[in-house]
């Protein structure tokens, strides 16, 4: 469990640089893009194409973190009738299906992935498509690690109890 942990460490402080790189990068882009076409009536032609995919980038970032942070989306209906063991075991399941159904669309991304590198498309400055939407497959694998991860956690707290 100690080598997952420490994995999951390594892959936060990756994504973190990767996030505040893409925001700063964002920032940066689009302030210029403002400037250019307010002030000198054009603009960097692939800008708005590059803009989309950082957001893109950004929210699988963002959603990875926020899975490790359990601040993602979630329901919490049963938390104010439940036992506090009852509660783990609702934790740990919740996180279980989380994590089957993340590895369901990390392999729907990676099929989408490599349908994209098959048909050869290429976006802004010609970068071939797959290598920008490749976040997804990344984001959804990672997800998917981080549930599984919090499963494990909880089943052994539950069995430690």
């Amino acid at each position: 469990m100690r080598l997952l942990r420490r994995i999951d460490d390594i892959l936060a402080k990756f994504e973190s640089f990767l996030l505040i790189l893409s925001l700063s990068i964002m920032v940066l882009v689009s302030f210029l893009q403002i400037i250019l076409r307010n002030f000198f009536s054009t603009g960097i032609i692939w800008g708005d194409v590059f803009l989309r995919h950082l957001v893109l980038w950004v929210a699988f970032l963002g959603a990875s973190l926020a899975t490790r942070e359990e601040r993602h989306i979630n329901i919490d209906v049963l938390s104010q009738i439940l036992s506090p063991a009852a509660k783990r075991w609702v934790k740990m399941t919740t996180n279980l299906f989380a994590a089957t159904v993340s590895v369901f669309l990390t392999r729907a991304a990676l099929v989408f992935i490599l349908d994209e590198k098959q048909a050869g498309s290429t976006t802004f400055l010609n970068l071939p498509l797959w290598t920008v939407v490749s976040i997804i497959g990344f984001g959804f694998a990672v997800i998917s690690f981080r549930f599984l991860l919090k499963a494990l956690e909880g089943l052994s707290s539950a069995k430690e109890n």
